[in-house]
């Protein structure tokens, strides 16, 4: 029988914030793509730059949802928060900035495809743990 998923101090257990994390995410990531399909087809800038600017309006949702529902810190100092989640997003916006160089321009695989791997990378290896341990930490920090 596998361990069960540890809790939180106000009850939230790992796989079920992870979940609520993912389907946020999904959320952002939606209005990320859109921005940056809108400027890439629309007015033709680079992939690269329609990604960090796409990972940036994507982020200032991603925050709102993560401290209202995914992570219930919605007490609080919201400019402390804030700040560690430009922090952890300005990270992540480098990321996948990297990760889409390396994948459309060096690999060569189409923007979208390449956009939809490194983002699922970037979520679960860095988002989910900044956001959940440094972000929207448990404790009176914020």
């Amino acid at each position: 029988m596998p361990p069960r998923a540890k809790r939180s101090a106000d009850g939230q257990g790992l796989w079920s914030t992870l979940g609520r994390h993912q389907l946020g995410a999904v959320a952002a990531t939606a209005v990320d793509f859109a921005v940056m399909i809108a400027l890439v087809e629309g007015l033709r800038v680079s992939p690269v730059t329609g990604t960090v600017v796409g990972a940036s309006v994507g982020a200032v949702t991603n925050f709102f949802l993560g401290r209202a529902w995914v992570f219930r810190r919605h007490s609080g100092h919201w400019a402390a928060q804030g700040s560690r989640y430009a922090a952890v997003a300005a990270a992540s916006a480098g990321w996948n900035a990297l990760g889409e160089h390396l994948v459309y321009d060096v690999a060569g695989i189409q923007y979208m495809v390449a956009r939809v791997f490194v983002s699922i990378a970037v979520s679960l290896l860095w988002n989910f743990p900044m956001q959940r341990r440094f972000v929207f930490r448990d404790g009176g920090a914020g």
